[in-house]
């Protein structure tokens, strides 16, 4: 069993990561425990909870998890900049941790996959470009899934898991660079793992 602790910005990376999270632990077929640390207030506290985070495991290294997941949108600072600022709140953690950076927002990936949107929905949606701030990202995703007939009680957010169950994963490395980033450093952690389980 390995324990993967996940710490991130608001729900959206919440639902969208562990539901990838789960789906390539069981393409590897590795067993694994999330615990999910939900910070709210942007990605200033996520650093701020991380540091504290890093301080209480040195003082407890039965609780160290075999990987720490980082979810925070790049916003306009880039994702150099945001990596930088992870690693210097969890520098001893460093071999433990893989950041999710979606550039510039989550919401930009889950309308990057159209037959995905279509399977979940019912209706294909447009693929964003950059141009958008973090509303208009918003805007676009319940615009798409009330063009789809759909309610969207939650914000849109209640299909997540469903839409990343759905994702063509090879498609969506090749549509977005901070995807891809992120998608094959948790492939390589799983590999390893799997590698030295078996």
């Amino acid at each position: 069993m390995r324990n993967i602790s996940l710490f991130i910005e608001d729900t959206v990376h919440e639902d969208f990561l562990v539901a990838l999270v789960h789906r390539i632990a069981n393409a590897y077929n590795i067993e694994i425990n999330v615990k999910v640390s939900n910070v709210r207030g942007g990605h200033e506290n996520v650093i701020t909870e991380l540091g504290q985070y890093q301080q209480d495991l040195q003082h407890n290294d039965e609780d160290l998890p075999d990987l720490i997941i980082v979810g925070t949108d790049s916003n306009s600072k880039g994702f150099l900049q945001r990596e930088k600022e992870i690693h210097q709140a969890v520098s001893s953690l460093a071999d433990r941790l893989i950041s999710m950076i979606p550039k510039p927002y989550i919401e930009r990936w889950l309308l990057l996959d159209s037959e995905a949107f279509k399977e979940v929905f019912g209706t294909d949606c447009s693929i964003p470009n950059r141009k958008y701030d973090r509303n208009g990202y918003k805007r676009l995703l319940l615009q798409a899934i009330r063009d789809a007939g759909v309610v969207p009680l939650l914000g849109g957010v209640e299909r997540i898991a469903d839409l990343v169950n759905a994702m063509d994963l090879q498609h969506m490395e090749q549509r977005d660079r901070s995807f891809r980033r992120f998608f094959r450093a948790l492939q390589q952690r799983f590999e390893i793992w799997q590698q030295t389980e078996g």
